[in-house]
């Protein structure tokens, strides 16, 4: 591509630079110049102007990145483009759900010309109905076909994929010890699950005590079985993962490098996923188990392994119901 001054006489099919006012309005930077467009320029009293122009093998901007869009897209559903202009293209959640990434990809794109771009949400990222999961961006007004090619090719396919929810329900068994808050942040949970199309189809209160919530825990139905625990859980054999083993289930993991949310379990009952939430699911600030909870919705298995890997990021904002476990107190 050719890029700099050019004379009006030798302007025409070039695209110009720079939006330019003229009689009766103003030529947009990215117009492919036309005639009239130079006629509009010579009354506007200008001899020259910067243009871009396309060499052979060139691809336009706008073409460059519905291409790519497309490839990185690959055959994902839920997932919908947006017409290319002024040479990006946005990637569009369609409904709830989480976002998986091929990292790899994804960078080797980048890596390919600097005219060509793509920024993405982080890897894992929950998404809501109209949220944007990348941006394609062609800097230039245009970039070889040869460059673009090769970053169709790193795309692999597919470098973005879209995880809708797969369950529909959830309880929440929430136990309860003399003097505790009772079920304060049923609704916080209930709004974490609605957000995902998941409806909270009962909470149940039972004692903080290992047989009754091993009962609770065999008579759920719903896809997802969520504990909240009165006294907060601080060890494996403490009285909520016990009681999962005791209905017959397993615990995959106690405990994440996530911070709040440290005191997550992740269990299962006959194929059942149960999450031991952490005292701070009660507020709707951000913490481990949304990183959890969405996963588990969305059909997306999470291993302890994984969990672990949750730690480099894990410290989250601050929330003001418990900043001094993290801070310590200010020199006086």
């Amino acid at each position: 591509m050719k890029f700099g001054p050019c004379r009006l006489a030798q302007a025409t099919g070039a695209v110009l630079a720079h939006s330019v006012a003229v009689p009766g309005g103003r030529l947009r930077k990215g117009r492919v110049l036309s005639a009239q467009d130079i006629d509009a320029l010579a009354q506007a009293g200008l001899e020259e102007v910067i243009v871009a122009r396309l060499d052979a093998g060139d691809v336009g901007e706008d073409a460059a990145a519905a291409d790519l869009a497309q490839a990185v897209l690959g055959s994902a559903a839920g997932v919908r483009l947006t017409e290319p202009f002024t040479g990006r293209v946005n990637l569009l959640a369609q409904g709830p759900g989480v976002v998986r990434l091929d990292v790899a990809a994804l960078e080797a794109i980048n890596a390919v010309d600097p005219m060509i771009t793509i920024a993405t949400v982080p890897p894992w990222q929950q998404m809501a109905a109209g949220g944007m999961i990348a941006t394609i961006k062609i800097i230039s007004y245009g970039v070889s076909g040869a460059a673009l090619a090769r970053a169709v090719q790193a795309a692999g396919g597919g470098a973005v994929d879209f995880c809708p929810p797969r369950m529909a329900t959830a309880r929440l068994i929430v136990t309860q010890i003399p003097g505790g808050v009772g079920d304060k942040g049923k609704e916080a949970i209930a709004d974490r699950l609605a957000a995902l199309d998941v409806t909270l189809s009962a909470v149940v209160m039972v004692p903080h005590r290992t047989a009754e919530l091993r009962s609770a825990l065999l008579a759920a139905t719903e896809d997802l079985v969520l504990i909240l625990t009165g006294s907060a859980t601080s060890d494996p054999e403490d009285v909520a993962p016990s009681a999962v083993r005791a209905a017959g289930g397993t615990v995959a993991r106690f405990g994440m490098p996530v911070d709040p949310g440290n005191l997550l379990f992740l269990g299962d009952i006959a194929g059942r996923p149960v999450i031991g939430l952490p005292g701070c699911a009660r507020a709707p600030a951000l913490n481990g188990a949304d990183w959890v909870l969405s996963r588990v919705i969305c059909g997306i298995d999470v291993s302890s392994a994984d969990i672990a890997g949750m730690g480099v990021g894990g410290l989250l904002k601050e929330i003001p119901t418990r900043p001094q476990p993290r801070r310590g107190r200010r020199p006086s």
